[in-house]
């Protein structure tokens, strides 16, 4: 993360959720960027959790890995409210 960027703890679990959909198809990044019609570079980013997206490629990203969009955003509700741990 670049210097200067302050960390963003519902970046990091939508990163995080991210990959957990995406590795179970064995879909690289790339496969996943070209079916969501984004740049490899930006999914990676998005993992790693460096970037918020918008709701609209959430949305997209979550289509096309066939995730159910209600389940994660109270998955990444849930993890707001929770004790740290």
């Amino acid at each position: 993360m670049p210097i200067g960027r302050r960390y963003n703890a519902d970046a990091d679990r939508f990163g995080t959720i991210l990959r957990q959909l995406r590795e179970p198809r064995g879909w690289t990044r790339q496969k996943l960027a070209q079916r969501a019609g984004l740049a490899t570079t930006y999914i990676g980013v998005l993992e790693a959790g460096g970037n918020v997206p918008t709701i609209s490629t959430a949305l997209e990203l979550i289509e096309v890995l066939g995730g159910d969009i209600g389940d994660i955003m109270r998955r990444l509700a849930a993890a707001r409210v929770a004790p740290p741990g």
